[in-house]
């Protein structure tokens, strides 16, 4: 179990919440969060690339010139490998890239991955009422409060994203928001800080929580 600090608005502590879930074995966890990122990132891979080959190239059919007697060397077609406009030799062509990975692995993962990133990690009380319109001025502001560099890449886990609280954030470079339903192992080993606001810790400890 792991005691978090919750801080309010204004960047002063306001009590504390508690993190309890099942991480992997010091001696595997390193490898099985490896596992669950490779395969994250993979199944994002279109596998669109495409190359042709020398029978698809359009054209090349007539042999360039007579086999002997010119000096040159031999040519059957002018979409030979070797020619300028001829085809790719083992180029790419549509794959799918993607990996499997059992589920209770990829649980496993993800809240080893998230326990992991406790020190960085940031709780703050529900803050959707601060923001009766968008302000983009004051959210930045009130990461300086929380203590979080300008410089540093920040991953925001709401329970609930308000239009305000959406509109004040997607214009931070360095700021990317996600709902807690749709946490994954790479936006969490990305950021360098984690704000997740109190009711989105809640509601992780009760997706998480019963494995």
């Amino acid at each position: 179990m792991v005691n978090c600090v919750v801080k309010n608005w204004q960047g002063e502590d306001a009590g504390e919440a508690t993190l309890e879930l099942k991480v992997a074995k010091s001696e595997n966890a390193e490898h099985i969060v490896h596992r669950a990122l490779v395969r994250q990132l993979n199944n994002a891979r279109q596998g669109t690339a495409s190359t042709k080959t020398r029978a698809e190239v359009r054209g090349g059919g007539r042999k360039p010139w007579r086999q002997k007697g010119t000096g040159r060397a031999r040519a059957g077609s002018i979409r030979s490998p070797l020619w300028r406009g001829g085809g790719v030799i083992f180029g790419p062509k549509p794959r799918d890239y993607s990996t499997k990975m059992n589920r209770k692995e990829r649980r496993l993962a993800l809240r080893t991955a998230f326990s992991a990133r406790v020190e960085d990690m940031i709780v703050i009380e529900n803050f959707d009422a601060e923001f009766d319109r968008p302000k983009t001025k004051d959210f930045i502001a009130a990461l300086g409060r929380w203590d979080v560099g300008t410089d540093e890449k920040v991953l925001l886990i709401l329970k609930e994203v308000s239009d305000n609280v959406n509109l004040s954030t997607r214009n931070i470079a360095k700021v990317k928001m996600i709902k807690a339903t749709n946490l994954n192992v790479v936006d969490i080993l990305h950021a360098n800080k984690l704000i997740v606001s109190k009711d989105a810790l809640e509601q992780i400890q009760e997706v998480y929580g019963d494995d």
